[in-house]
């Protein structure tokens, strides 16, 4: 008997796999494991849970070296070191530690969506709750990304503008100064946050933060005015700090399997960039329509740069602690002109509209993995049902009823072969009892049996092998898109983000499938028979973990194969006892 036609072989293959992938998380959740130590400045190794180095915290972006921005790639030190280098901020020494931005003055400012802190110590983003997402469901405290709540926390969005030269600038390091220290969204459509600075030579800026009504798109506008008796020359930047303790992998936290890091998009392609590479913790770009962000699960902090200009793009690590940076172009602003330079920021959650009207290919955080393609159609079928339903859980089942119907002509045609396999039943019992002695000889009648009723013993396991990749991706709609964050089911499902609390799907899950197993016709090998009987509980067992919208699918995926398959049982039966 072929391979490809023993049923055996693949149902034990199937197992196997499932046992080996229980295996795999259970040893990454419990085995014990020795910390890898990070790279620390200076080239030296840092243990794991040290505290990070802060000599990123006072840099700003060098101008961008040509070599680098040819290339796409770090330089050699030798040769450009500068641009892959952020340097340190005129008037700091190098490795000094940068001045505290939770002592300068902040200004808190509270819109609709955000509730935001900004440091006068360079108009720096320290603090950002969002207020309509919690942390834990039911709870007050809410979903905070940038924070100044210590060393091992550091998370900051960093912007100013820096020029050549020893001349004071207003960069992220800068004082500046504000008329309120409170600002509140009450009306209106957009609240202004202005943040003024002076320097010696005549130059003045107005750094204001611009924020809208139910968003999370922040625009940053500079307005300088060079009053001056020389030109004057400058470049806007923008940087994430960010100290980023590797997350550990467990089975049991399905949020420890997104993405946590830096990522860009470079015009044309979405990069998720590996702080512990070499080549990825040295980086220096030149990017045109790009944008670079901090990702974590269902959540960005993001940094678009306006269209049409290059901005050179760095990223260098420290330890657990990376400064992600985009520097723009220089400009000339000759005595008593004056000049704009814009930049926008996101901070929030992972919602795909708002991603895609801030800028082009933002959506790409919602970070669907390799199968994007089948993953974002499902998430917009869903999303056309939930503005229906208003519930994300029907929005899962009438989906899955929908894939069901697409499905339907090869479900049938397997349907068809299954059911009629189980009318065989007794014929292959008869054949069993006849060759229970050469095994050989048994596969081989067994396969003329079928040949001559035209049935493929291995067309039941076809449905399944082409709805992995579509169950592949629903996975990963259900754990990357943050609109369904929280979302309510019905009954004890309070979250199809999270795990079914009391199990109680998954338990429903083997049930269906025990159902659907008794439907099918048993295996004529009795270790098979077992191991089909086995199936459902190592099924409900990986599962259980598992967001509950995933489960609700299977699950209702099941109950309408059930369906489907005891109607064309029916049928077939009833065929076979009008032939008699």
């Amino acid at each position: 008997m072929s391979t490809f036609n023993n049923p055996r072989v693949l149902i034990w293959g199937a197992l196997a796999l499932l046992l080996y992938v229980d295996f795999n998380a259970w040893m990454t959740d419990y085995a014990p494991s020795v910390p890898a130590p990070t790279q620390a400045a200076g080239g030296e190794r840092a243990p794991r849970g040290a505290a990070p180095a802060s000599e990123l915290a006072n840099r700003v972006p060098e101008a961008p070296a040509p070599a680098a921005a040819a290339s796409g790639t770090a330089p050699p030190p030798s040769a450009a070191g500068a641009a892959a280098t952020p340097a340190v901020a005129a008037g700091s020494e190098p490795g000094a530690a940068a001045p505290e931005v939770a002592s300068a003055p902040l200004v808190h400012v509270r819109t609709d969506v955000l509730d935001v802190e900004i440091s006068t110590r360079g108009g720096t983003l320290v603090q950002a709750d969002l207020v309509q997402y919690p942390k834990v469901k039911g709870e007050a405290a809410p979903v905070r990304l940038e924070n100044h709540d210590g060393a091992l926390s550091l998370y900051e969005l960093q912007s100013g503008l820096a020029g050549p030269g020893s001349a004071p600038y207003p960069t992220h390091l800068a004082l500046f100064s504000s008329t309120q220290d409170r600002y509140t969204l009450d009306g209106g459509t957009e609240l202004r946050v202005p943040l003024t600075w002076a320097g010696e030579n005549g130059v003045s800026v107005t750094k204001t933060y611009v924020f809208h009504r139910d968003s999370y798109r922040i625009d940053v506008d500079y307005q300088v005015h060079n009053g001056g008796p020389a030109a004057w020359q400058a470049r806007p930047y923008a940087q994430i700090l960010r100290t980023d303790p590797p997350t550990k992998r467990s089975y049991f936290n399905t949020d420890s399997y997104a993405f946590h890091g830096p990522a860009l998009w470079d015009g044309t392609k979405y990069r998720k960039l590996d702080v512990s590479d070499e080549k990825d913790s040295h980086l220096a770009l030149e990017v045109t329509g790009g944008w670079i962000a901090a990702l974590q699960h269902f959540f960005v902090s993001a940094i678009v740069p306006p269209p049409g200009a290059p901005w050179q793009v760095t990223l260098n690590v420290s330890g657990e602690q990376f400064l992600f940076a985009a520097s723009g172009p220089l400009q000339t602003i000759a005595p008593g002109e004056s000049s704009a330079f814009t930049e926008t920021l996101f901070v929030g959650p992972k919602l795909q509209r708002a991603l895609e009207a801030t800028a082009p290919g933002l959506d790409h955080v919602a970070d669907y993995g390799r199968l994007w393609i089948l993953a974002r159609p499902l998430f917009l079928a869903l999303s056309y049902v939930h503005k229906v339903t208003g519930n994300w859980g029907v929005a899962i089942i009438f989906v899955t009823f929908l894939l069901k119907l697409l499905f339907y002509p090869l479900s049938e045609a397997s349907g068809r072969s299954m059911a009629k396999m189980k009318t065989l039943q007794p014929r292959i019992k008869n054949l069993q009892e006849t060759y229970a002695d050469d095994r050989e000889k048994l596969g081989r009648a067994m396969m003329d049996l079928y040949k001559r009723e035209k049935i493929n013993p291995v067309a039941g396991c076809l449905p399944i092998i082409i709805q992995i990749p579509v169950f592949i991706a629903f996975y990963w709609v259900l754990l990357e898109s943050a609109e369904m964050r929280q979302a309510p089911f019905a009954l004890w499902i309070h979250d199809l983000s999270a795990r079914d609390p009391w199990f109680i799907l998954p338990a429903i899950m083997a049930a269906a499938m025990f159902v659907q197993y008794k439907l099918n016709p048993a295996p004529p090998d009795p270790v098979q028979a077992k191991v089909f009987m086995f199936m459902p509980l190592v099924m409900s067992v990986t599962f259980a973990f598992f967001p509950a919208g995933l489960v609700l699918y299977w699950v209702t995926n099941t109950v309408l194969s059930i369906a489907q398959q005891w109607n064309i049982n029916r049928r077939i039966a009833a065929a076979a006892a009008n032939k008699n």
